[in-house]
């Protein structure tokens, strides 16, 4: 069960190991990508158990490509569903994006800012809801180019969330990266979202390419503008489960929740409280 001021770490095989054999203090939860864990048995799962047993797990899906012209794969969606009941798993997200056509491609590509997608997605989402028996997030992606837009990347967001009736994955740096990319305020974004639908929020690392180019890559430390965000997200819409996201350039595991506890400041921070390191 996820407080509103957990705070959380992805988990890597870089470090999944320590995680498993040494308690780790200052980290409330952890999200896998079931995509990871599920095709394999024996001591993968085994090692999956025992993170499940120490730690409150979420997971954080990679291929279900929900703006896919492509069906739905509901055999993978049933694979699901009998993960999360093995591990009890109350809690998944998926990114608002689509991953394959004819195949998977191997990266998260921009749905067309539509009405017509919006609605699309949206039922998708739904029939996902329904076979899953369990509300869904969805997260704000970052994206370089936006074809056929007919509608604000905001209009979209909370086009799909209302009619899908799900919750809000509110990656913080996305927002940060596109409102550079393509020129928008992120506070005032950030305002429109509808928080009650927030779920947990991500944040991480980008590349600055230029000044006007942001590349959101997880490979680096998160940048400050990033963390003023974040206050201001906890301003606008209070504290809600904050995790940290580090794909690439993984540091050790101490320097990384150096990176939660600034999470954690900053959650203490916006209640009042004292932040003791």
């Amino acid at each position: 069960m996820l407080m509103e001021t957990s705070v959380g770490l992805g988990l890597r095989r870089d470090f999944a190991d320590e995680v498993i054999q040494q308690p780790q203090h200052g980290i409330d939860f952890f999200e896998v990508a079931p995509e990871n864990w599920l095709p394999y048995g024996g001591a993968y799962q085994k090692k999956f158990r025992a993170l499940t047993e120490q730690y409150p797990v979420i997971c954080h899906g990679l291929s279900l490509s929900l703006g896919s012209p492509d069906p739905l794969d509901f055999a993978f969606l049933q694979q699901l569903k009998q993960f999360f009941a093995e591990h009890q798993i109350t809690v998944y997200s998926e990114h608002l994006s689509y991953c394959s056509l004819d195949g998977h491609l191997y990266d998260l590509l921009p749905i067309p800012f539509t009405e017509e997608a919006a609605r699309y997605v949206a039922e998708r989402i739904r029939q996902v809801q329904d076979v899953l028996e369990m509300r869904i997030a969805i997260e704000n992606v970052s994206y370089y180019a936006a074809p056929g837009q007919q509608m604000t990347e905001l209009d979209f967001t909370k086009a799909v969330l209302e009619l899908a009736d799900c919750d809000l994955l509110l990656d913080v740096n996305n927002i940060y990266v596109n409102s550079v990319n393509h020129g928008y305020n992120a506070s005032e974004f950030l305002a429109a979202l509808p928080g009650q639908r927030i779920r947990y929020g991500h944040v991480a690392g980008h590349y600055r390419q230029s000044e006007s180019l942001l590349i959101d890559t997880h490979g680096t430390e998160v940048a400050d503008p990033v963390w003023q965000l974040l206050a201001e997200a906890y301003q606008m819409h209070g504290v809600f489960p904050t995790l940290l996201e580090r794909d690439f350039n993984i540091p050790g595991l101490d320097d990384l929740k150096r990176e939660l506890q600034i999470i954690r400041r900053t959650v203490a921070q916006r209640q009042g409280l004292a932040y003791a390191v």
